[in-house]
């Protein structure tokens, strides 16, 4: 079973449930381990992502607005042009990371995020920040393999912890932008003396493109698509997992085994040579055994029509999403004009009260997942 905590886990190579691959414990200290270095990524791409795709809210109240000559109605309109995109490409996601996996869709929505990202520049009416801001909100779906990409690698007795910190985590971009953005253009404006039109278009050039792309080839050069390698591998189940289904008992008598998959053989095999993982079994007695059935073990399964329909008729698919939609709907809908309505509530009341003030009140709400979230999963796993 699960080991307890312990605070070495922290940075001690991850101990993997053999049957599945699956870590019990979140090494996030350990970067050279691919169960730590996965988990990283999965946030760290959230998070560029969120930062990029709210870079335009914190920059309305000010630069935006009033060099667009946008109105009310239509700075509304371009936010929910923003958020509607990734309602779109979020279903999509999905079965391209079953297809192709967390790891690929992660790094190409990136790149993807990246090109209307470092074109935002170019904007000049209402309608071409229309066109922006959709395809910007491509990177919305990031959430998809973010989520994904943890589930693969976490066994059930911590995924819900580990899914809520790259959640949190990652959602803290969007709080993270407000600071970043407003500062950026202020120091353009005052410290370089950039106009207005000219400040918050090179903020986008200098921020959220730039980084999108370098997360994205981070995670195509350090990222691993599963646990057991290449994401193609992902059902073929581990040698051990096809002897204990074959009702064969395997006694672990050593601390320390290699693992390794076996797409051609159901023998069980030691690999002291390369391995995709290093397997530390938990052992609470001497000579205990491996496990006795998989009933309680997850396996990544293929999808199918017959799959997909029992998972959208399950209630724990549907119930989940609807409060997610009414939770995490209404934190967008903030996070995208809290800063607007705080400038137009207190700029004239308020002296010294400017666009950059907003924008750290703002960044506030984006910052508190760095705790809300991450105690919703461990909350979720007790």
């Amino acid at each position: 079973g699960a080991p307890k905590f312990k605070w070495s886990h922290l940075w001690e190579p991850a101990i993997v449930n053999p049957v599945n691959l699956k870590s019990y414990t979140i090494p996030i200290f350990n970067l050279r381990d691919p169960y730590a270095r996965s988990f990283h990524l999965s946030w760290l791409g959230f998070f560029v992502a969120f930062l990029s795709w709210f870079a335009f809210p914190p920059l309305i109240p000010e630069a935006i607005k009033s060099d667009l000559h946008l109105s009310a109605a239509q700075v509304g309109n371009s936010n929910i042009i923003a958020l509607c995109a990734t309602f779109v490409v979020r279903i999509v996601a999905g079965p391209l990371v079953d297809r192709y996996g967390p790891r690929k869709v992660m790094a190409c929505l990136l790149i993807l995020g990246a090109i209307p990202s470092g074109l935002a520049g170019t904007a000049r009416t209402a309608e071409g920040l229309y066109v922006l801001r959709f395809f910007i909100g491509i990177l919305g779906a990031t959430f998809v393999p973010c989520q994904a990409w943890t589930s693969a690698f976490f066994d059930k007795n911590c995924v819900g912890t580990a899914n809520a910190l790259v959640g949190g985590w990652g959602n803290m971009g969007g709080g993270a932008t407000f600071a970043i953005m407003t500062s950026l253009f202020q120091t353009l404006t005052h410290a370089y003396g950039l106009s207005t039109h000219v400040a918050w278009r090179a903020a986008f050039a200098i921020v959220p493109a730039p980084i999108l792309l370098f997360v994205a080839v981070l995670t195509f050069i350090f990222g691993q698509d599963h646990p057991a390698g290449k994401w193609s591998e992902r059902h073929t189940l581990p040698a051990a997992a096809l002897a204990v289904e074959e009702g064969h008992q395997i006694p672990l008598d050593h601390p320390e085994k290699k693992s390794t998959l076996s797409s051609e053989s159901k023998d069980e095999k030691d690999v002291e040579g390369n391995a995709a993982v290093s397997v530390r079994p938990v052992i609470a007695e001497e000579d205990l055994e491996l496990v006795k059935s998989t009933v309680d073990v997850a396996i990544n399964e293929p999808v199918t029509l017959k799959t997909t329909v029992k998972i959208l008729t399950n209630p724990l698919t549907w119930l989940p999403a609807l409060a997610y939609l009414t939770t995490f709907g209404v934190e967008l809908a903030i996070d995208s004009k809290f800063s607007d309505v705080l400038f137009v509530l207190f700029s004239k009341k308020r002296h010294g009260f400017n666009q950059t003030t907003a924008g750290y009140y703002t960044s506030i709400l984006g910052f508190l997942n760095l705790v809300t979230r991450p105690a919703g999963g461990y909350f979720g796993v007790l």
